[in-house]
Formats: C-alpha cells, sequence, structure tokens
C-alpha cells in the first residue's frame, strides 16, 4: 500500500500503472474525483465490488454507483435514457450529478441490491478520468467507513481504509471546484427511472453540488417531484 502524488509526473505514472494493475487484480484504489475521494474497484468483478463494501463497513443494500469515462458509456450501461437525462448530462458532465437508470439487463456484474438500477456519473477530475479510460467502468463509493465524513484528502482515506487498499492517488484536495459548498458535499443523485413510463417525474434523491433548481431548470419544475 502507498500514495502516489499526482502532482509529480514520476508520481503519476508509476501510481496510474499500479492502480491498473490493481484493479484488474480485483483490488481496491482510492482515486479523486471533483466532489470528494473515492475507493474504487472493477464494476465486472463481484469479488471485487464487495470487497468494497466490506472495506467501508457497508451492506448489499447500499450498493455503489459507477463512475464512467464518459456519456458515450451511458448507452452501454442503461437500458434506457430519456430525453431529460440527457439534457442533463449534456449540461452537469463531466461533474457532480449522479443519474440513476434501468440497468442493461445482459450486464454480467453484481453491485449488491441495485434493484435493477444502475447510479452513474462521469467526474471531473484529470486523474479519474485517465484511470478510467483505461480501467473501464469502476464502482466507487466516497473513500471513508460508513458512518465516518467523506475523505477530502488521500491522507484522510488512508487513514481510515489503511491496508485494505492497494494503491492510494493523490491529486490534492477534492471539493475545490465546488465554491460555497460545505467539505464533503457528494454529488447530486437523481432517480430517472420513473422518467421511463407515461407521466413519470425525476426525483432528487440527495442534494449535492449541484444545485436542486439547477435540475428544475434543465428537466423543467413540472417533470420533477
Amino acid at each position: 500500500m502507498a500514495i502516489y502524488d499526482c502532482s509529480v509526473e514520476a508520481a503519476l505514472l508509476t501510481g496510474m500503472r499500479l492502480a491498473r494493475a490493481a484493479i484488474g487484480r480485483g483490488e481496491l484504489v482510492v482515486i479523486p474525483t471533483d466532489t470528494v475521494y473515492g475507493v474504487a474497484a472493477d464494476a465486472f468483478s463481484p469479488a471485487a465490488v464487495a470487497r468494497l463494501l466490506a472495506a467501508k463497513g457497508r451492506e448489499r443494500t447500499a450498493p455503489p454507483p459507477v463512475l464512467i469515462p464518459g456519456i458515450e458509456t451511458l448507452d452501454a450501461l442503461a437500458e434506457t435514457v430519456p430525453d431529460a437525462v440527457r439534457a442533463l448530462v449534456a449540461e452537469f458532465w463531466p461533474g457532480g450529478l449522479t443519474v440513476i437508470l434501468p440497468a442493461r439487463e445482459s450486464l454480467a456484474w453484481d453491485l449488491g441490491e441495485t434493484r435493477g438500477t444502475v447510479a452513474l456519473r462521469v467526474p471531473s477530475n484529470r486523474v479519474a478520468l485517465e484511470l478510467l479510460a483505461e480501467t473501464g467502468p469502476l464502482a466507487v463509493s466516497s473513500a471513508n467507513l460508513t458512518g465516518r465524513p467523506a475523505a477530502m484528502t488521500a491522507a484522510e482515506a488512508e487513514a481510515m481504509l489503511g491496508d485494505s487498499v492497494a494503491v492510494y492517488l493523490d491529486d490534492g484536495p477534492a471539493g475545490v471546484a465546488y465554491e460555497g459548498f460545505d467539505a464533503g458535499t457528494g454529488s447530486t443523485i437523481v432517480d430517472a427511472t420513473s422518467l421511463v413510463r407515461a407521466n413519470g417525474k425525476l426525483r432528487i434523491v440527495r442534494s449535492g453540488v449541484i444545485e436542486d433548481a439547477a435540475i428544475r431548470e434543465i428537466v423543467g419544475a413540472d417533470a420533477c417531484e
């Protein structure tokens, strides 16, 4: 287990190489995102996802979101993408918006008790996006023990998760892109699963760094619960 300072080119190259290898072995990696630090695992490895949940002390009833490298991956993982969601991701991705959609039934993964859904986000962080471009979708949850504040630095994550993580990628304090929000504020989560039905509405599950009013402005107030 080691922390790699991604502001130093040599450490970035080494850290990324070791992070890719760790993900390939089904191990855990701590990565920076634009909101908080996250602990990441191969989304298509049930054993790796189970390891992630165990490291956090989290149950299968709280499945992790999946970070993806770009909007083009959305259709590969979601069964249906309503027009309102396409408008939202065009505006807020990469960034602090997580969208819950029906997952493709053909996907061979086990993220926990998802009830056929998947929570997707494209983060706005250079290190995270570079890793995602090479590994593909990663199951990522905030890098903290359940019940503890989200880690805003790699050192805070290491203090909580320790040797359960193989590689820590340090890209400085998280959340600095979102002025006016308290440290540790996560992404805004919206549930778009009802939009596949007639008269279905978008539901804001958790308010975060994307303001609720900005969501409603894009999809229309009448389309939100």
